[in-house]
């Protein structure tokens, strides 16, 4: 019966068999240890030629980094051994060698390893921060579920744009105009006027020319969607959503912050409540700091950076010019100069995780807003339908999962926060 890695603790002093895959092996006189990885952890596992036979221990010094095994031995405690646990082997099947694996254990440069993406995420490193993504997302579900949102899945396809039509990719759908989508929050805010409080979790997609650390093609996001509530609310949710998801990081995944060398004193200093700006106030921390910033320009990244790494939780940054938000956003009646919506900084100067808002419930004035972006009317017919039949006030945001994966792992660039990136050059594997 086989035994994962990850549940070793429970056979100790009992025989136990593994498959896994050789993720290293060394030599200590008449004594071999190898590490085996079977993708819930690595372990040592120690060969004598008097345990596993002349035949056997011949084998062990033919074994390729990579090779496919199964191995049998009895478990024993270890505190030098990684994990805590070592298996003493004896037996061994080779199941498939591996030749000439491409990625050693010597350094490699970032533009080689992309091309080996396939087989860079079987490394400790890479494995521990798709793990950390894993957890992100468990607690990501969690927090709504726990909560009564319903998770309501919105289209790939869509007719228009919900951000700009500057970074749609368009597709033939039939012999009609078909584009993936940006966002789901337009369908979201549908699932809002028939469950009340729903949330979309899904890949979006920006045809952005954007070679920056914090900019993918194809990206995941998560974007709940509430119906009565106002910006004031739609902070604070963000604000528990936030909390909450680096709260679970920390309780299950110390293991893997620690393999990638994460310091975790920033993400333990993260208290509520986050600190609220407003957009003008903003204006003033970019020009004191030397920075000088026009009120009416939107955030770059080196705006966001200047402007995060001041605060040691997450910032928001509310009621920026309407005139650079998306036509969807409600205007504040009492400065119609500006919206109501807010931007997430992550601290440590990592820049927008979050952007939402307040939107726009008034059928008239969304009217207005779509043809003054130059949108077509007839694409949105369905949406301004939710404006006609019992409209309220609602709000909602959307959070870019790789980004919060790499302010959390404390990642230089979004590269390696999903299994396959694509970015501008970037299609294959």
């Amino acid at each position: 019966m086989q035994t994962y890695i990850s549940g070793i603790a429970a056979q100790e002093g009992k025989s136990a068999t593994l498959k896994g895959w050789l993720y290293n092996i060394r030599s200590g006189g008449k004594i071999r240890f190898l590490l085996v990885r079977d993708g819930t952890g690595i372990i040592q596992c120690v060969a004598s030629q008097a345990d596993v036979g002349e035949e056997t221990f011949e084998l062990i010094d033919t074994l390729t980094q990579e090779s496919s095994i199964e191995v049998t031995g009895t478990v024993r405690a270890d505190k030098r051994a990684p994990g805590g646990y070592e298996l003493v082997m004896t037996k061994l099947e080779l199941v498939g060698r591996a030749a000439d694996y491409p990625i050693t254990p010597k350094e490699h440069g970032t533009a080689f390893l992309m091309e080996n993406r396939h087989l860079w995420v079987r490394s400790r490193r890479q494995a521990a921060i798709l793990r950390v993504r894993h957890e992100i997302v468990r607690a990501i579900r969690d927090f709504f579920d726990d909560r009564g949102f319903v998770l309501f899945d919105t289209p790939i396809f869509t007719p228009a744009a919900c951000e700009g039509t500057s970074t749609l990719f368009e597709t033939d759908y039939f012999g009609e105009k078909a584009y993936l989508t940006q966002s789901g929050q337009l369908y979201a805010e549908s699932g809002a006027m028939a469950l009340g409080k729903v949330y979309c979790f899904g890949p979006t997609f920006r045809a952005e020319k954007s070679k920056t650390r914090r900019h993918l093609i194809e990206f995941w996001m998560v974007e709940p969607e509430v119906a009565y509530l106002d910006l004031d609310g739609d902070m604070e949710l963000a604000e528990d959503f936030v909390f909450y998801v680096v709260e679970q990081v920390l309780a299950n995944r110390r293991e893997e912050l620690d393999i990638i060398e994460r310091d975790t004193s920033p993400l333990e200093k993260i208290k509520k409540p986050f600190p609220r700006i407003s957009y003008t106030e903003c204006v003033d921390i970019l020009n004191k700091a030397g920075h000088p910033f026009q009120w009416g320009n939107d955030l770059g990244g080196d705006e966001e950076t200047i402007v995060s790494s001041q605060f040691e939780s997450p910032v928001m940054v509310h009621h920026f010019p309407a005139e650079i938000k998306a036509f969807y956003m409600k205007n504040d009646p009492q400065d119609e100069r500006l919206a109501l919506g807010f931007d997430m900084l992550a601290p440590e100067g990592k820049g927008e995780i979050i952007g939402g808002g307040q939107r726009e419930d008034d059928y008239d004035m969304l009217v207005k807003k779509i043809q003054a972006h130059n949108l077509p009317l007839e694409a949105f017919d369905w949406y301004l339908d939710l404006r006609k039949y019992g409209t309220v006030p609602h709000a909602g945001f959307g959070l870019g999962l790789e980004r919060t994966v790499g302010w959390i792992c404390g990642l230089s660039h979004v590269r390696e926060t999903i299994p396959f990136p694509r970015m501008l050059h970037r299609l294959k594997p």
